[in-house]
């Protein structure tokens, strides 16, 4: 064959293996990715070597998100406007951001500044989380879930409200659901990462209830009841104010409390009460130095967490500490209003005004009028035996001062003193009189105003409570000067001047000094506080002052004092 013949075959041999080797040797795809990228930085001006080792290095950790829970797809969510719910009682406002509350206001009650009640404190802005943010005391979440934005689906009925957030890794769910006239709604949250369930608490921080009053801060506490003591612990800011201080056990229920409201957080309704059954029930109190819509120095205020592990189910209670109410939304929420150490006397006494308000009277300033005569009129045995003294106090009056008299010139250091205090006692044994009855008017009041009191600071149905020009029952008078204290100290010094006295010795000047200044202490004791316990007091006083002139006129005073032995005659012989 000839050169040109050689030649011909040569490239035709060629171009076979050209066309052939692609299909019998494949090239791998990464071979062919990695020839890009190094096409690609070839291209590139000035490379160095780290470049890309650097460019590569990011990329596991991105991928391993999506590899780590790939069942969770990552949520988008921009800010929305907020979602209203509307109750007949109360309006509770949204915010998607953090899935959070922003305000929570009874439309039946109102705050000291007269102003619709709103039981968040709105002053306190961002400082700390708002209401329903999540609290995670232990492992946290990748997710800073208390500031992002999540999806929001309200209900259809306008009653709850859904939110959700997902990064592909951190989810989370929180729901609520409310009803038209009720106060207990149901709340959720619900929080996992990576598949797996991470335990978190629903906090509501910042201070609670009613801000405008008067040192509100000392009114609120974080509370919870343990039914195996059948105790029900009430804890302040101090309580944290060293960290965040935290309670663990099988609680009837927990939450905030100020001094007529309550938010209160209870298990699902049915949940078992076991130990060994139940997710233990932890509450973490908080103290946030904040100011409020009333009070512009920052004061120590008290918040609340409550978890039963990673998937919280919650009844929770908003709303006045009625008693009837908290009774009827479920039997274990009577314990919110404690009545205190004397509450033997003190739930008694509002529950027999209470009835008499709701039964006849329908005005509490008339109920409590009612119920001061009707336990004086049952106290008035003891009474008539303390008048009946007081009356032969009266008539031992000369011989007392001629006992007085006798030891005249004897110093209080002399040994002899203690013989005129003796025949003073004496005198007064002989004649069956006890020298301290004059107390027994005051010992009958004392526990019923400790009583009374205490029924003032804890009962929401005196609150708001008007009587005649009286606006308010559970606060000092509204109007200058306050006439119920006036008019009290008026009512103490005309009992004194009706009851009968008797000096047992002392300087007679001194004691009509104190005469004088008694009910002057007591008008200024009695000033400001709650205008139906002066109304209370009052009320004693009057119903005094007529037992006194009731028995004034009748035989029983000339009997008393007739039944008083004579003194012995001196010895005409000395």
């Amino acid at each position: 064959m000839s050169m040109e013949v050689r030649l011909l075959l040569a490239f035709l041999l060629m171009g076979v293996v050209m066309f052939v080797t692609p299909y019998i040797y494949k090239t791998p795809p990464p071979a062919q990715k990695n020839a890009q990228k190094t096409t690609a930085a070839q291209s590139e001006p000035g490379p160095t070597p780290a470049a890309p080792a650097a460019a590569e290095t990011p990329a596991p950790a991105v991928a391993a998100a999506p590899v780590a829970d790939a069942t969770e797809p990552a949520t988008v969510a921009v800010a929305l406007p907020p979602v209203a719910i509307d109750t007949n009682l109360f309006r509770v406002t949204f915010n998607n951001q953090g899935a959070t509350v922003r305000s929570w206001v009874l439309k039946k009650y109102k705050g000291n500044d007269r102003k619709p009640l709103d039981l968040v404190n709105t002053a306190a802005g961002s400082e700390v989380p708002f209401p329903f943010s999540l609290y995670f005391a232990g492992p946290q979440p990748t997710a800073k879930v208390n500031q992002v934005y999540y999806t929001q689906t309200p209900d259809a009925d306008g009653l709850g409200v859904a939110y959700e957030y997902s990064d592909g890794h951190t989810h989370v769910r929180k729901t609520f659901r409310f009803r038209r006239d009720s106060y207990l709604c149901e709340v959720s949250s619900e929080v996992t990462v990576a598949s797996r369930p991470l335990p978190n608490a629903i906090e509501w921080r910042g201070g609670f209830g009613d801000l405008t009053v008067s040192n509100a801060p000392s009114k609120e506490n974080a509370l919870y009841f343990n039914p195996a003591e059948n105790k029900l612990y009430e804890e302040g800011a101090k309580a944290a104010k060293n960290g965040p201080a935290t309670a663990t056990a099988n609680f009837s229920f927990a939450g905030l409390e100020d001094q007529y409201f309550a938010a209160v957080f209870l298990p699902p309704a049915g949940a078992v009460s076991s130990s060994e059954d139940r997710e233990p029930f932890i509450v973490t109190t908080f103290a946030d130095t904040l100011r409020t819509v009333a009070i512009e120095k920052p004061q120590p205020l008290v918040g609340a967490a409550v978890s039963l592990g990673s998937d919280n189910h919650f009844r929770l209670f908003v709303g006045p500490k009625d008693l009837d109410l908290l009774k009827r939304v479920d039997p274990k929420l009577e314990q919110v209003v404690s009545f205190g150490w004397l509450s033997i006397l003190a739930k008694p006494l509002f529950l027999v005004v209470n009835w008499f308000n709701d039964s006849f009277l329908h005005n509490f300033g008339w109920a409590i009028v009612v119920v001061t005569v009707v336990i004086n009129l049952a106290v008035f045995p003891l009474r008539l035996s303390n008048m009946k003294s007081m009356r032969k106090m009266q008539a031992l009056k000369p011989q007392i001062d001629a006992i007085n008299a006798k030891y005249k010139k004897i110093g209080l250091t002399d040994p002899r003193k203690a013989d005129q205090n003796q025949e003073v006692m004496a005198l007064y044994k002989q004649n069956g009189v006890n020298p301290m009855g004059g107390c027994v008017p005051m010992l009958i009041q004392l526990p019923f105003f400790i009583a009374f009191y205490k029924v003032f600071t804890v009962s929401v149905e005196m609150r708001g409570a008007s009587w005649l020009w009286v606006t308010d029952l559970s606060q000092p008078e509204t109007i200058s000067p306050h006439i119920l204290p006036l008019v009290m100290i008026a009512s103490q010094f005309w009992m004194q001047k009706m009851t009968p006295t008797a000096a047992a010795g002392g300087d007679p000047n001194q004691q009509k000094m104190m005469m004088l200044m008694m009910p002057l202490i007591f008008g200024v004791m009695f000033y400001n506080l709650p205008s139906g316990l002066v109304l209370y007091y009052l009320t004693s006083n009057l119903v005094g002052m007529g037992l006194q002139v009731f028995f004034n006129h009748t035989a029983m005073a000339d009997s008393a004092a007739g039944s008083v032995v004579p003194p012995k005659k001196k010895n005409p012989r000395k």
